[in-house]
């Protein structure tokens, strides 16, 4: 009696597993083999686990682009590290994971944070890091960034959610706010004036998404084709989706990076 409950338990099981096996492929999804306990103490029966891939792609997204106004950058973006933050590298730092508030001017018109979601909200601040000066004399990453407190700020998402330009009061042309200086699969830097380098105005960089497939082709396709013109987004605009769990923002004023929890800066409705 006991040896037939036990293939029972098995037979039913290996059936869920086989539907979800089958539903998966159905789905387009992928499938991870975990082990399930069928009842004896040395019997393991072998079920997919369903997970959906992220689609990075915005439904009817269209993109424009825009000239520069300035010179191309004389080093490739990708290979750039004001441009490419990766390039740099950063470590975790232990901070207060809230709001800060600084003294000092304010500006109106900055980037602000809470627009990267859909619906503009606080994220609640995940992990804080700071970010590498770089040794142009070796070109390589030298000692830590110790100016602020932390310089790049995780910010907790859904994995899938769409991920946004954060919106300003400037207009760069043609109601857009950012110019697209860098894309790559994974991460975004995104400048606030036409100019190709971080010299001067602002610059926010998206690291952890999954950049929308149409505006990576429309980068790669003007970077190759000379820089003499880069993508150009309006504030608010949906540009890809969270990976995971958390994305990491930087941002920059004038070349400097500066602390992403400033109240008075990049949080001023909160």
């Amino acid at each position: 009696m006991k040896q037939n409950s036990k293939l029972l338990i098995g037979v039913a099981l290996f059936v869920f597993g086989l539907w979800a096996l089958l539903l998966a492929v159905a789905n387009g999804g992928t499938t991870t083999t975990y082990a399930q306990r069928t009842g004896g103490s040395d019997e393991m029966l072998y079920l997919p686990l369903v997970m959906k891939e992220i689609s990075c792609a915005i439904p009817n997204a269209s993109y424009d682009q825009i000239p520069i106004a300035s010179a191309p950058t004389n080093i490739p973006a990708a290979q750039h590290p004001d441009i490419n933050l990766s390039l740099r590298g950063y470590e975790p730092t232990n901070v207060a994971l809230s709001l800060v508030n600084y003294g000092g001017d304010t500006d109106p018109l900055a980037p602000q944070l809470d627009t990267l979601f859909a619906t503009p909200r606080l994220a609640t601040f995940s992990n804080a890091y700071k970010v590498y000066l770089w040794d142009w004399g070796c070109g390589c990453p030298g000692e830590i960034n110790n100016s602020w407190p932390t310089t790049l700020l995780g910010l907790q998402t859904a994995p899938g959610e769409t991920i946004h330009v954060p919106d300003s009061g400037y207009d760069i042309g043609g109601n857009h706010d950012v110019m697209v200086l860098h894309a790559s699969a994974n991460r975004l830097t995104l400048k606030y004036t036409r100019e190709d380098n971080i010299v001067s105005g602002y610059t926010v960089y998206i690291e952890d998404i999954c950049v929308d497939p149409q505006l990576l082709n429309l980068y790669n396709s003007l970077n190759a084709a000379g820089r003499g013109q880069l993508p150009a987004l309006a504030g608010h605009q949906a540009l890809g989706r969270a990976l995971g769990s958390e994305i990491k923002v930087a941002v920059r004023d004038a070349g400097s990076l500066l602390d992403p929890r400033s109240r008075k800066d990049w949080w001023q409705d909160y």
